[in-house]
């Protein structure tokens, strides 16, 4: 194996160990939203309320950029909701939290309806699985209903740290699992390039006849 290749090989297999090492504070991220829900919640308002309030800044700076052509008023209205609610989570972070809650619950009603009628009607090879999820979503819109807005101080954190939880792990399974086929190729090439050099070193010029 050439010296390029192996130092290619070394910045690909730290790139999986970065990524892997990411996945791992996003685990630990994760871990300690769902211990401390109420905590989680605020945060991921927060940071949603500055997400906006950026986007709706570089919206507006892309509009006045552009404001010959014929999206210019839209750019602007889009940018200006998008400031105005960043400005209103981030002064209302619970009242925020309680307009998300609500209509998370909603979107789980209605999707769990969705899916247990059109499993009932279509009824196709994924009958059994797409009834349990349509059943699952009403239930979870159910019970998110029944104790809201005194849930919305966990709603929200438990669910923006499950998805910090998975992603960090998919985040650490892809890590690991690239630096093992990162390992194994190298290992193939060094193996293949030994290989060939010995059955080159081994060979012999025949002689010729005088």
């Amino acid at each position: 194996m050439t010296a390029v290749a192996t130092d290619e090989t070394r910045k690909l297999s730290r790139g999986f160990g970065w990524l892997a090492a990411l996945g791992v504070v996003l685990v630990l991220a994760g871990l300690v939203g769902l211990v401390y829900t109420g905590v989680a919640t605020l945060t991921s308002m927060l940071l949603f309320g500055w997400l906006l309030l950026v986007g709706g800044a570089v919206g507006l700076l892309h509009a006045v950029q552009a404001r010959g052509s014929s999206f210019f008023w839209l750019g602007v209205v889009v940018a200006a909701l998008n400031i105005a609610a960043g400005v209103v989570i981030l002064s209302e972070p619970e009242a925020a939290a309680e307009a998300l809650t609500m209509f998370a619950a909603l979107l789980f009603l209605t999707g769990g309806v969705f899916r247990l009628v059109g499993s009932l009607v279509v009824r196709g090879p994924q009958f059994g699985w797409t009834l349990v999820q349509g059943a699952f979503g009403l239930l979870l819109g159910v019970l998110v209903l029944m104790s809201w807005p005194s849930d919305s101080k966990y709603v929200i954190g438990t669910f923006f740290s499950l998805a910090l939880l998975f992603d960090g792990l998919g985040l650490v399974a892809t890590g690991y699992g690239g630096r093992r086929i990162v390992s194994m190729t190298s290992g193939t090439m060094a193996s293949d390039t030994t290989g060939s050099g010995t059955t080159t070193s081994g060979t012999t010029k025949p002689v010729q006849p005088e």
